[in-house]
């Protein structure tokens, strides 16, 4: 029988663990279909997480000091994991209980397989799914494919948002940075480099969004931008057309969180270094006037 290693990063998170590792440990077919290895990396939480873990099925660590993200303890989850198969996710993401018996098929073929997944816009309270659409009920990709896409930073192509992503033990040796301990774009590239993949054309979990979110974090979004512009150096031989475009999306990105934010000045410099479409012009002249209409009527991150 197979064994999928689920890894869930902690901090601060007494009031989202439990319904999270509920999520997880009542998935459809364990013990008869699958087994489940539950591994939880908590940051040196300060409030009553690990109080709450107590009595859960699951192998607790705890890093040695608080790192101030995700990686450090997600690469301890990775090394302890003893699993064929290896997904990661965060302490308040909701598996659907069908999530794992859907997406465990597929990995017999392909080495990495994703999902679509639903996000719960809590502070506008809003609801959507992002998935692919496809009369077969899933999308294949070939070698590089989805790698070519994530370093052109193409937002088309397949989901690889880290808690989409379920794969097989041969790449348990990717590990992420720990230096900034929060990126995980280098991490996407190195997992898809060379590798094909298959993603399931279904919303499998829920993904919360609000206001304390890493993602949305100022410190997260300079780290995110400079280590995305070192990583993509790497590449720079072998794809070198992909890495130019990569530069200017990457500063797209930047450009967008600024305007976010209502950093207007900056929003408007590296909208002038990223791509030059309309819909970046648009972008640019409504950080002059219209940008507070802009940002109530579109989704400007996913």
């Amino acid at each position: 029988m197979k064994k999928v290693s689920v890894i869930v990063t902690t901090f601060n998170a007494e009031k989202t663990i439990i319904p999270t590792l509920k999520s997880i440990l009542d998935q459809e077919g364990i013990g008869e279909l699958f087994e489940v290895e539950l591994i939880v990396v908590d940051d040196c939480s300060t409030d009553h997480t690990l109080k709450v873990l107590q009595g859960i099925p699951a192998r607790v660590m705890t890093t040695p000091e608080n790192t101030g993200g995700p990686n450090i303890g997600r690469n301890m989850g990775i090394k302890a994991a003893t699993g064929d198969y290896l997904a990661i996710t965060d302490h308040d993401d909701i598996w659907m209980p069908h999530r794992l018996k859907t997406m465990l098929p597929y990995l017999e073929n392909y080495p990495i397989v994703t999902s679509g997944y639903t996000i719960i816009d809590v502070v506008n309270q809003k609801e959507f799914s992002r998935n692919c659409n496809s009369q077969y009920g899933f999308v294949k990709y070939e070698q590089n494919e989805t790698f070519l896409a994530r370093l052109k930073k193409l937002n088309s192509g397949q989901i690889t948002y880290l808690g989409a992503i379920i794969y097989r033990r041969e790449l348990k040796d990717i590990l992420f940075e720990d230096y900034f301990g929060m990126v995980d774009f280098d991490w996407i590239l190195r997992l898809f480099h060379q590798q094909s993949s298959l993603e399931i054309c279904k919303p499998l979990y829920k993904r919360y969004v609000h206001g304390s979110n890493l993602y949305m974090r100022d410190v997260y979004r300079k780290f995110d931008f400079y280590y995305s512009l070192m990583s993509i150096e790497d590449y720079q031989e072998l794809y070198p057309r992909e890495v130019r475009k990569a530069t200017r999306r990457i500063n797209g990105s930047r450009a967008r969180y600024y305007y976010l934010v209502g950093n207007m000045r900056k929003a408007r410099y590296h909208f002038r270094k990223g791509e030059f479409n309309w819909i970046t012009l648009l972008y640019y002249f409504t950080t002059y006037v219209g940008h507070r209409y802009v940002k109530k009527k579109f989704n400007i991150f996913g």
